[in-house]
């Protein structure tokens, strides 16, 4: 090649690598230009995205800016949850973002109309749950956005349909929209893959379409009016085209079945006067079992004295069999648990609980909940055999239950040692001495296992425990914890489950009326402090919302402790005998618990952390250093961006 073609190539080549560099710097540029623009439509009072200053975003795949998803140097996707943000979603601006797939604003605070999210027609994932959307969400909201594969909307206050467009989108994998308002019937789905599908907690109603019957009850759950599978099945009413028949013949049709009711009626009536007469001339009619007499249990043709066989009808009988969760044990029926000597445990916030000594067997517990009507036979008995499947040396296990519309009965182990409130206040009354420090630090592991274990297996609820407190901590007699009373806010009544349980008591509720993931963390803080201070959660004893967070064990520990690095000794329990060398250690997981109760939930520990943080705790110090860095920590992790609570919604 001659000199002269070849300089020209060369500046050719030097002229094009010029311009792609340019061309790379321009859109880093303008990446930037875009993130700040939409910045300045947030409100941003904690300044989370202080770090939105300048520079580029990303470099390759690693991000510079807080929030911030990159892939080759170009900006993927926003993770922007948590940060207390309140303002406009500017989707326009977003536009200027040509590889942004993801987005994920959960947990803030943003309010108004469903933002125009079809505009970005490239997102691959969006996640708007638990916030304060609300309104109506257009029935196109979604429409030409063929590349969505999740969208969650939980939490928020939507109403009206569920939008038709969603039923369109072609590979939608996820659809969470439980906790809203959402109002009519649930489409029908066209989509064969659909991994995921929640509407729980909404007021939808009408059948459910048969291409979701497969789906877990759960996901229906708290709409009074859906039925079909996988939920009980539809009655004639049920039906909307039963629902037009003109008002005359209703009316008719009740009046006729009105008289045959009241014959049929005044005839059994008569009937059961004669045979009532008759069977007190000929038998004397065996007296109240001792459960019955203190449970005050009407019969009411639901709890029958004797053999199953005193009932003509073998269906019928069957009703009175206690439904077991668990192969591994030997089976009683609820006749037995009638005819047992019966002695009263204690009235908590739910009921009375009562032990039973079998005639033959062991002592069982008895539980009588009241404020589960609400929830349907097939949907109860589904949870009831989830949390059956349950296993972990730290749970006590679900035996039985008990089945009435009206009230529900759940059959567990006797615990001999009582439970973990009554050693913490009421030692003296019983004669037996206080707990000592090995002991309440082997309690705060054991509790805090046991409820990492409930976070792995039960993923769909959002406080898998969702009532944690000392009371509901149970010890054997070598003292290891049994947690009790857990998984119960799917089956209790909402109106009850707001005012009577811990996890309603917590700061996130308190001021934005919903629970998160970290909820339960919350109330495991306030029991390790209880523990350790001996002082027992005064929130605890407000009823419905009338606490606050001027209330709680932890406020009091900061207020007592101050500024001073000498925390004082009256911050713990004088009944806890410690040994010499393990004031440290004690300081340590007292300073946990108060991580635990942060009301910002973004500073609050995730379970994961919390666990390997309570397993470091020794009972004596090993370091007279043991936690110099304690004040940093939270820094540190700030820095990672990302919380293990959430990292489930970053998208594939």
């Amino acid at each position: 090649m001659a000199p002269q073609a070849r300089a020209t190539s060369l500046a050719l080549l030097f002229v094009v690598l010029l311009l792609d560099g340019a061309a790379t710097t321009f859109s880093a540029s303008s990446e930037a230009d875009v993130l700040l623009k939409f910045k300045s439509s947030l409100d941003d009072e904690k300044n989370a995205l202080a770090n939105w200053n300048g520079g580029s975003p990303c470099i390759g795949d690693q991000a510079n800016w807080i929030g911030v998803l990159c892939t080759n140097g170009s900006v993927w996707g926003l993770q922007l949850e948590n940060m207390g943000l309140e303002g406009e979603i500017d989707v326009n601006t977003l536009l200027g973002l040509p590889s942004l797939r993801t987005l994920s604003f959960m947990n803030n605070n943003f309010d108004g109309p469903m933002p125009e999210i079809k505009k970005l027609e490239a997102l691959k994932s969006l996640f708007l749950s638990y916030n304060r959307f609300s309104g109506e969400i257009p029935a196109n909201a979604f429409e030409g956005m063929s590349y969505l594969k999740k969208l969650h909307l939980a939490g928020n206050q939507f109403k009206g349909a569920i939008p038709s467009s969603l039923t369109q989108l072609p590979r939608l994998l996820e659809l969470s929209l439980e906790g809203n308002q959402f109002t009519g019937q649930v489409p029908e789905f066209e989509q064969h893959d659909l991994l995921l599908l929640n509407v729980s907690n909404n007021q939808l109603d009408g059948p459910i379409p048969a291409s979701l019957a497969n789906m877990n009850s759960s996901s229906f759950s708290g709409n009074k009016g859906l039925c079909g599978g996988p939920l009980s099945p539809c009655t004639p009413a049920s039906s909307p085209e039963k629902k037009s028949s003109s008002s005359s013949t209703t009316m008719m049709i009740f009046a006729i079945v009105a008289g045959v009711l009241f014959l049929i009626t005044l005839i059994l009536l008569i009937l059961c006067l004669r045979r009532q007469s008759h069977t007190s001339q000929s038998i004397e009619a065996p007296p109240p079992s001792n459960l019955q007499k203190k449970a005050s249990f009407k019969e009411e043709g639901h709890f029958r004295h004797g053999s199953p066989d005193h009932s003509s009808n073998g269906k019928k009988a069957e009703n009175f069999k206690l439904s077991f969760v668990r192969e591994d044990r030997e089976k009683f029926d609820l006749q037995d648990l009638l005819k047992a000597s019966a002695e009263i445990l204690g009235s908590g916030c739910f009921g009375s609980s009562y032990k039973a000594a079998l005639f033959t067997g062991p002592a069982m517990v008895v539980k009588r909940f009241r404020q589960m009507n609400n929830v349907g036979r097939e949907e109860f008995q589904e949870h009831m055999r989830r949390l059956g499947r349950l296993r972990h040396p730290n749970l006590l296990p679900l035996v039985a239950y008990y089945y009435r519309k009206e009230e529900k009965l759940l059959v567990s182990d006797y615990v001999e040692n009582g439970s973990l409130a009554v050693y913490l206040h009421s030692n003296h009354a019983r004669g037996k001495p206080a707990l000592d420090w090995p002991t309440r630090l082997k309690v705060v592991k054991g509790v805090a296992k046991g409820l990492a274990y409930l976070y792995n297996e039960l993923p769909s609820l959002i406080a898998p425990h969702g009532h944690l407190k000392s009371s509901n901590v149970l010890l054997t007699e070598s003292f290891e914890p049994l947690v009790t009373d857990y998984g119960l806010i799917p089956v209790i009544n909402q109106e009850n489950a707001q005012d009577l349980m811990v996890a309603y008591k917590s700061p996130e509720y308190l001021q934005n009326k919903r629970i998160t993931k970290k909820t339960d963390i919350w109330s495991l803080g306030i029991l390790i402090l209880e523990i350790l201070t001996g002082k027992f959660p005064a929130n605890f004893l407000q009823q419905g919302q009338q606490g606050s967070d001027q209330d709680d064990l932890a406020t009091w520990v900061r207020l007592v402790a101050g500024e001073a690095d000498q925390w004082p000794a009256e911050v713990f329990d004088k009944e806890m005998r410690a040994k010499s060398g393990s004031e440290g250690e004690m300081l340590r997981l007292l300073k946990i618990g108060l991580r635990c109760c942060e009301g910002d939930v973004e500073k609050r520990w995730d379970m994961k952390e919390v666990v390997e943080k309570i397993e470091e705790v020794r009972e004596k110090d090993t370091d007279d250093e043991f936690y110099s860095s304690y004040a940093s920590e939270s820094d540190v992790r700030s820095s990672r961006g990302l919380s293990d609570e959430i990292s489930y919604t970053i998208p594939i």
